[in-house]
């Protein structure tokens, strides 16, 4: 590579990852909000949280780096168009191939990496977020054990409620009640601790130096007994095992699969590696401004190509789930457009020779 064409290749990288990392930080922001509202209403530990975002971030950050690649290059070769030194290039010999080749090289690393992430890394990353939703829900009914609050668990048929709780988790007066069909049974307790035992599965509030009270609304007998260590066990079924969902599915099972829902993943996997090569062939023509146009007159045109390309894009992956589409036509066609509009560019950007006779 030249000095011309190195120059434009960090110009453009410059700016794409500049713009990635904007829309990065706007995509954790949300991913936050949503973590942490699904966390209040679910009951998630706290430990967790964290680990969801980041992978919730990996799923679905693979839809960014198109876009960001494509205001990269129109913002990057804006700049040098509005200050004139595409010119300059253009008079030393860089024409538009030399600058596609330069943007080319970006591109290339860039959808690589895409298409490592969106049929392998993100699968998996899919994958561990159920499995950690999955846990948490498991592990929150017992999660939000906290003194001073009233929590239900076992669907909602025992109360419990602490007043303190020491450093080493050790529960201080502690209060409990069940309802087993209609007896009702009462427990005061000096002390209580939470034990979970076989791999979350089985969890056990063991109580110390108390008082058990059983009786019947209503009736008149009770039964009340004391003692001094009193074990009641709750335990949480691991759901029963589902088909695996597509999202999580390798991307070879998924080729190979004529299942409509599995050929729509597989095409949108597929789709989002050459949407990164599409946009940049797209993006070059794109950026050309005019004399005393301002620098960023192509960045709106370049954010409604995207936004009718993904729109294009999910409808078809729809259409193709439903079975509305044949998975042969699918998603393809909506690529088909965008090369088309790509050449037509072009062509208006660089005709070739005969044409121009």
């Amino acid at each position: 590579m030249g000095i011309l064409d190195r120059y434009v290749l960090r110009e453009v990288a410059q700016s794409w990852l500049a713009v990635t990392g904007i829309l990065t930080a706007i995509l954790v922001s949300n991913q936050l909000a949503q973590v942490l509202g699904q966390a209040a209403e679910r009951g998630y530990p706290r430990a967790v949280i964290f680990h969801l975002i980041g992978l919730m971030s990996i799923q679905n950050g693979t839809l960014l780096v198109p876009v960001g690649l494509l205001l990269g290059i129109v913002l990057a070769l804006g700049r040098l168009y509005h200050e004139s030194e595409m010119a300059a290039m253009r008079a030393c010999g860089f024409g538009p191939g030399r600058l596609l080749r330069a943007v080319g090289v970006l591109a290339l690393v860039v959808t690589a990496i895409v298409a490592w992430v969106v049929t392998d890394t993100a699968p998996r990353a899919f994958g561990r977020v159920q499995e950690i939703q999955r846990d948490a829900l498991r592990a929150a009914v017992f999660g939000l054990l906290e003194p001073g609050k009233f929590h239900t668990f076992m669907s909602g048929t025992a109360v419990f409620y602490a007043e303190s709780r020491e450093p080493d988790g050790t529960f201080r007066h502690v209060f409990l009640q069940r309802r087993q069909s209609e007896r009702v049974e009462i427990v005061l307790a000096d002390r209580a601790r939470h034990v979970v035992e076989e791999d979350g599965a089985l969890h056990v509030l063991v109580l110390y130096d108390g008082e058990r009270f059983e009786g019947t609304p209503g009736l008149a007998a009770m039964r009340r007994v004391r003692f001094a260590e009193h074990g009641i066990p709750v335990r949480i079924g691991t759901p029963a095992a589902a088909p695996a969902r597509v999202e999580t599915r390798a991307s070879l099972d998924l080729a190979l699969d004529p299942a409509p829902d599995a050929q729509a993943e597989f095409q949108w996997r597929a789709s989002v590696p050459l949407m990164v090569l599409l946009l940049t062939v797209l993006a070059v023509p794109l950026a050309e401004l005019r004399p005393r146009q301002g620098r960023y007159a192509r960045i709106g045109i370049a954010i409604l190509v995207y936004v009718v390309y993904s729109n294009l894009l999910s409808a078809a992956r729809t259409w193709v789930e439903k079975g509305w589409l044949a998975p042969a036509i699918g998603v393809w066609w909506v690529h088909a457009l965008v090369l088309l509009a790509a050449l037509a560019l072009w062509w208006r950007h660089s005709p070739p020779p005969w044409a121009t006779r």
